[in-house]
């Protein structure tokens, strides 16, 4: 079965500094009908503004991934971290027993296009820890890139839940394919340019649930297209 989240369907709030678009209840936006996927919490799409971004504040007992499209991101953290995460960066915090942290827009010129990411891990009560590491276009272009994943395998970043999440760059009529194992699921997240998933065509914005399926094809639909793809429990 495959289902569809376009893009203005998501929540959006603009806060003046922040203009952001939830896929999932989030904060002030409740949708009952779209709390989560499997274990994906959150998926938020944010512009920040130059010099401005969010003051230092706590989680816990969640996993939380950042993924940026342009700009510069400064983050800070209660575990004495402090990083610039720029395109082709992911950024992984797991939040565990309690974390303080900020994200600023690092530029005082040009505003910062990310996306946030919440995966509720498999157990609760974990250290907290971070890691960064970046991932080139050469890496994902045509590609389905493993950039975290529940292993760690194939140089990802290791989470804590059984999720697979890649990266891939499709150029024209490029294509990636997976098979989809029984009992898992996937959520597709088009992030910039149009492609086409099983058929059915996204824009940046849109997003696909599909479960009870057992292969993934996309295809870039004539323009370059950036895509997320979690395959979950």
């Amino acid at each position: 079965m495959i289902t569809i989240r376009k893009s203005d369907e998501r929540g959006h709030i603009d806060h003046g500094w922040l203009d952001t678009r939830h896929t999932f209840s989030f904060a002030d936006y409740w949708d009952p009908a779209h709390v989560n996927f499997r274990a994906l919490r959150v998926l938020n799409e944010d512009r920040v503004v130059p010099a401005a971004g969010f003051g230092t504040h706590g989680h816990n007992d969640m996993e939380i991934v950042s993924y940026v499209l342009s700009g510069r991101l400064a983050h800070k953290d209660s575990l004495g971290t402090g990083s610039t995460i720029v395109p082709g960066d992911v950024q992984y915090m797991s939040a565990g027993t309690g974390v303080k942290h900020s994200e600023f827009n690092d530029s005082k010129t040009d505003p910062v296009h990310f996306v946030q990411i919440w995966i509720v891990p498999d157990r609760r009560g974990y250290e907290p820890r971070y890691a960064q590491k970046p991932f080139a276009d050469s890496e994902k272009r045509g590609k389905l890139r493993l950039v975290a994943s529940g292993t760690g395998d194939e140089g990802s970043i290791a989470i804590r839940q059984d999720v697979n999440l890649y990266a891939t760059i499709l150029d024209g009529e490029s294509r990636v394919s997976l098979e989809i194992a029984p009992g898992r699921h996937l959520w597709v997240q088009a992030l910039r340019g149009e492609a086409e998933v099983n058929g059915h065509r996204l824009s940046a914005g849109d997003g696909l649930a599909a479960s009870d399926e057992t292969s993934f094809t996309a295809r870039g639909a004539g323009t370059e297209a950036e895509l997320l793809v979690f395959d979950l429990a």
